[in-house]
């Protein structure tokens, strides 16, 4: 793994597989607009679940789900806003939710799913 973009791309594609198994479709990955990108965006049942993906190699600055600042929060606020008012997909749920992804050098890596993480 040779740079940051790759280890966010891996963590993301860990992230799909690991919401997938668990039951959540994937309706989009990597929705960009002017105010940033969304990492993912599912459905679970009534819900419409925007996810962000953190993935580290190490804890030495705390786990990757603690990444997810009060601003990052509130710009995904925005985000979400912005990829409802461009789709047409609705659902009596939304949420937040942040999968964090410690990739290791020997082993799995160990994804953290934190359902409604904010709102």
């Amino acid at each position: 793994m040779s740079t940051t973009l790759d280890l966010g791309s891996l963590g993301e594609r860990i992230a799909v597989a690991f919401l997938t198994d668990a039951g959540l479709r994937v309706l989009d990955r990597n929705w960009r607009c002017r105010e940033g990108e969304l990492d993912i965006v599912a459905r679970e049942g009534d819900a419409l679940v925007f996810c962000e993906v953190k993935a580290r190699r190490g804890v030495g600055y705390g786990l990757p789900v603690q990444a997810v600042t009060i601003a990052k929060q509130r710009r995904l606020r925005v985000l979400a806003q912005r990829w409802l008012a461009a789709h047409d997909e609705h659902a009596p749920d939304l949420r937040f939710d942040v999968v964090g992804v410690l990739v290791r050098a020997c082993g799995p890596a160990v994804v953290t799913h934190l359902r409604a993480a904010f709102q």
